[in-house]
C-alpha cells in the first residue's frame, strides 16, 4: 500500500493580482469621472468658465493633440518638447549622479561633507532654484535643465550611496577573500548587490526631475512645453487646457513610473526579493 506524500500547504498571497488592483483603478476613475460629470453638468455647482466638464476638457486636450486649426495641435508639440528636455536632463542625472554616489559610498570623507550638503539642498523646492538658475544662465532651456538635473542627481547619489552602505557585511567579505580590494570591490560586489535599492533611487530621481521640469516651464516662456499651455491657459482664463494639460502632465508621469516600478520589481524578483504573486 502506497501513500500519496502529503501536499505542502500554499504560502498565503499578501498582494492583490494586477488585474486586480487594474480594475480596482478602473472603477476608482469611473466614480471619479461620475463625481466630476454630476457637479458640472447636472447639478452645474460651477460656471463652466470657472469649472468645466469632462466633455469641454476633453474637447481641450482633442484640439490640442489633433487638430488642425491655428491655434489647434500645440499640445503635442508641448509634450515632445517636454519630453526631450526631461529626457535629457535626467539622463545626465543619473549619470552623475551615479558617479557621486559610487564615490560617496567607497570614501568617507566625501559622504561625511557632500552627502551632508545634498541631503540639505533635497529638502528645497525645485521652484526655488528656478530663479537662480535664470539669473545665472539666462532666461532659456538651459535653465531648465539646470533644475532638472539637479533635481534628478541628488536623489541617485544619495541612493547609490545609501545602497552600497547597505550591502550586507557578509558579501563584503566575501568578497575581500576572493581577492576584490578597493575600486573592484566596489563595482564586482558591492554595486551588483545595490542595484534593487538604486533601482528605487532612479524612480525618485524620475519623480523629482518631472516635476522639477513643469515648475522651470511656467517660467520660460517662448518654447514649446507643457509649462508653457499651463501659461497660456491661466493668460487666456481657458481652465478647460489647464485641466487638460494637468491630466496630461499627470498620465505621463505616472506612464514613466510605472515603466520604471515594473523594472524595478522584476529585478527585485531576480535577487529573490519578491514573489511571484
Amino acid at each position: 500500500m502506497t501513500t500519496r506524500p502529503a501536499e505542502l500547504p500554499r504560502a498565503p498571497s499578501g498582494q492583490p493580482s494586477r488585474w486586480r488592483v487594474l480594475s480596482w483603478q478602473i472603477v476608482g476613475l469611473a466614480l471619479i469621472l461620475s463625481v466630476w460629470w454630476l457637479v458640472t453638468d447636472v447639478l452645474k455647482l460651477y460656471p463652466p468658465y470657472v469649472f468645466p466638464s469632462p466633455s469641454a476638457v476633453w474637447k481641450e486636450i482633442e484640439y490640442g493633440l489633433f487638430g488642425t486649426g491655428p491655434q489647434d495641435g500645440k499640445l503635442l508639440s508641448a509634450i515632445g518638447g517636454s519630453l526631450r528636455r526631461v529626457l535629457t536632463g535626467y539622463a545626465i542625472a543619473v549619470v552623475l549622479g551615479g558617479i557621486v554616489g559610487l564615490l560617496m559610498g567607497a570614501w568617507l570623507p566625501l559622504r561625511a561633507t557632500l552627502g551632508a550638503y545634498l541631503t540639505g539642498i533635497q529638502s528645497v523646492p525645485s521652484i526655488a532654484f528656478v530663479p537662480f538658475a535664470i539669473l545665472f544662465l539666462g532666461l532659456n532651456e538651459r535653465a531648465v535643465l539646470f533644475v532638472v538635473i539637479l533635481e534628478g542627481f541628488i536623489p541617485v547619489a544619495l541612493a547609490v550611496s545609501g545602497a552600497i552602505l547597505n550591502v550586507p557585511p557578509a558579501l563584503r567579505v566575501a568578497g575581500r577573500t576572493l581577492g576584490a580590494r578597493g575600486l573592484g570591490l566596489t563595482l564586482r560586489v558591492l554595486l551588483p548587490a545595490s542595484v534593487p535599492n538604486i533601482l528605487t533611487g532612479l524612480r525618485t530621481a524620475w519623480s523629482f526631475s518631472w516635476r522639477a521640469l513643469v515648475g522651470g516651464e511656467l517660467l520660460i516662456a517662448g518654447v514649446a512645453s507643457l509649462g508653457e499651455q499651463l501659461e497660456v491657459g491661466r493668460n487666456t482664463a481657458n481652465v478647460g487646457l489647464v485641466l487638460g494639460t494637468i491630466i496630461i502632465i499627470g498620465i505621463i508621469g505616472g506612464l514613466f513610473d510605472t515603466v520604471l516600478r515594473a523594472i524595478e520589481g522584476r529585478v527585485r524578483r531576480d535577487y529573490g526579493l519578491e514573489v511571484q504573486s
